[in-house]
């Protein structure tokens, strides 16, 4: 660890150092080294990187699934990470994560810039962290994939001490504590940040948001987690603060999350999506083609997602695709098709609608209903239908009661 950090400045200070411990199994750390030992390198080296990258991201998804409510800490689930990267797609310019985490959202900007062709010297990652140990996992997780970052010098609160106070980033992508009641907003009620009001002491969900359309450039785009409450909360000044970021015409898109996609939390979550420029001019590589001055992308997709074990779920390839390809659609860029509102999933509204809601942020206000197909059954014959259904249940219902009373009734001593 120390020759690595020697020839590796930027993770100075950063690997852990205790494995002689006496706790540790000498002959899994043996075994372990062997096995790092035959990943191959030289000619191979972007291949290697890729496999130890993802072992790395292995082993923080394992770890988040253990940790429970903890996870949030430091790791956002993958799914989620890639829909964001899709949606705001930062090919070129200044990336910032104002809470980064082990610096998952980069990872994913650097694969999704490596699937489309791009180059990575086109982009610039600022990051920033205030848990010292997931800092460290951060520094090691870009190091491990030879990404170069600027995350500060140390540790520390983007409130009380932004170390990238100057920046204007023109990709934002966060995932923030939910709900954070403990941010010390109480010593920050006059911060230049707070432009469109202070947010409540008791809650820095809307500190977040006004912290990072603060960095935001005049023609850059952020994409970010919220709770729930967001869309809807009015107590404590943060309804007052929704509807100012709304007039103001800042909010592009809100999307709606299904339930179970974070590692110990039930909180309902959804996306984020703000922009100084709606204007339709294409500026770093942000291809919004079509003038939405005025209007809000809704998309609900509280029924997306698949089970992948008892407690936790994840958004599939293809359900990213869409959600992602409608947003593209609605922006009027090229190649995607022609953006039209679909009932139950999506729908383009006017500042004009989202006043009338109270300016109210929660998509299924704005998607309605789905459309359901008419079978063209008469209604007499398929009440006639359900009924004789519902009668030979009963009668199934009746027989199996049966059943298990003399089954029962033949195990009594």
């Amino acid at each position: 660890m120390d020759s690595i950090e020697r020839e590796n400045p930027s993770l100075k200070g950063v690997l852990p150092k205790d494995y002689a411990r006496p706790t540790l199994d000498k002959r899994r750390l043996g075994e372990l080294i062997d096995l790092i030992g035959t990943i191959a390198l030289g000619e191979e080296e972007n291949k290697a990187k890729d496999v130890l990258g993802r072992v790395y991201e292995y082993f923080l998804g394992q770890f988040a699934s253990k940790e429970g409510k903890k996870a949030g800490e430091f790791y956002t689930p993958r799914c989620i990470v890639r829909l964001l990267v899709e949606m705001i797609e930062p090919f070129q310019g200044r990336v910032y994560d104002p809470c980064c985490g082990s610096s998952g959202m980069f990872v994913q900007s650097e694969a999704f810039i490596r699937a489309h062709g791009g180059k990575l010297s086109d982009v610039s990652i600022y990051g920033q962290e205030s848990n010292a140990t997931t800092w460290r996992l951060a520094k090691m997780n870009l190091a491990i994939r030879g990404l170069e970052a600027n995350l500060g010098p140390r540790a520390d609160d983007s409130f009380y001490r932004d170390l990238h106070a100057d920046l204007k980033a023109d990709f934002i992508l966060a995932n923030p504590p939910f709900n954070m009641s403990d941010w010390g907003g109480e010593a920050l009620r006059d911060d230049v940040r707070w432009k469109f009001g202070a947010p409540p002491a008791g809650n820095a969900n809307f500190a977040w948001v006004q912290h990072m359309i603060h960095h935001l450039s005049p023609t850059g785009i952020a994409g970010f987690v919220l709770a729930n409450g967001s869309l809807s909360s009015g107590q404590s000044g943060e309804g007052e603060i929704r509807r100012n970021i709304v007039e103001a015409d800042l909010v592009d898109c809100i999307v709606a999350l299904p339930p179970q996609l974070f590692y110990g939390t039930g909180i309902p979550a959804c996306l984020w999506f703000i922009t100084k420029d709606k204007s339709g001019k294409p500026t770093k590589g942000v291809k919004y083609l079509r003038d939405r001055r005025g209007e809000v992308l809704f998309l609900d997709a509280r029924k997306m997602g698949v089970m992948v074990s008892r407690v936790h779920r994840e958004l599939t390839g293809e359900e990213i695709a869409r959600i992602a390809g409608t947003y593209h659609a609605w922006r009027g860029e090229l190649d995607v098709g022609e953006y039209e509102d679909g009932p139950g999933f999506c729908k383009s509204a006017t500042l004009e609608n989202v006043r009338e809601h109270g300016h109210v942020l929660t998509p299924g206000r704005y998607v309605g209903a789905a459309e359901v197909e008419d079978d063209d059954e008469p209604f007499k014959q398929k009440m006639k239908r359900l009924v004789t259904e519902l009668d030979e249940q009963f009668a199934e219902a009746a027989r199996l009661e049966a059943v298990i009373r003399e089954g029962l009734q033949s195990l009594e001593p």
